[in-house]
């Protein structure tokens, strides 16, 4: 099977990241990760619409430029800092020997966004995801999320969450 991502100048998407063998690195690592966000940023300008970082994998939308298209160079400059940064975990003979060091699944998942609808559907999807997988109680209790700049930005309000909401029950993702 040939997989063929969609590329769209100045596209919003959603992506999924996930660790190798669901590793929780990225909590410990929040740093680093943040730290490869910023570079990736200045380098390559996007901007994060909405994001959630969990243990073993993160969500997040993107909005690019209106004249670029390229979410692979910035999700290859986010992985390779992380990555750089880490101890190695190779799994294999072949990670081995490409020299990859086994903190990253090496596919992730993106979704061009469609409309206003498709973009909502994702923002709940991300900032339930701490509760769905147990970890708080409330989104607006999880550190590691763009939840509560979207309450100060009166998208949602502080008690949003506590239950899961109906227009992401259909959705999976992970």
């Amino acid at each position: 099977m040939e997989y063929r991502r969609l590329y769209v100048s100045g596209g919003t998407y959603f992506f999924t990241l996930v660790t190798e063998k669901r590793r929780p690195l990225l909590i410990k690592n929040i740093d680093i990760l943040r730290e490869a966000f910023r570079r990736a940023m200045k380098n390559h300008s996007f901007s994060i619409e909405a994001i959630v970082v969990l243990p073993d994998h993160l969500h997040t939308i993107w909005r690019l430029p209106p004249d670029d298209y390229d979410f692979s160079t910035r999700w290859l400059a986010i992985k390779k800092h992380f990555s750089l940064n880490m101890e190695a975990f190779p799994s294999s003979e072949s990670k081995i020997k490409k020299r990859e060091k086994g903190i990253w699944q090496r596919r992730y998942w993106e979704h061009l966004i469609k409309d206003d609808n498709d973009l909502k559907r994702h923002y709940d999807y991300i900032h339930f995801n701490p509760v769905k997988h147990g970890l708080v109680n409330n989104p607006i209790d999880w550190e590691y999320s763009s939840f509560k700049k979207c309450v100060q930005q009166g998208l949602y309000s502080s008690d949003w969450g506590s239950t899961e909401p109906s227009n992401i029950k259909e959705m999976h993702i992970e």
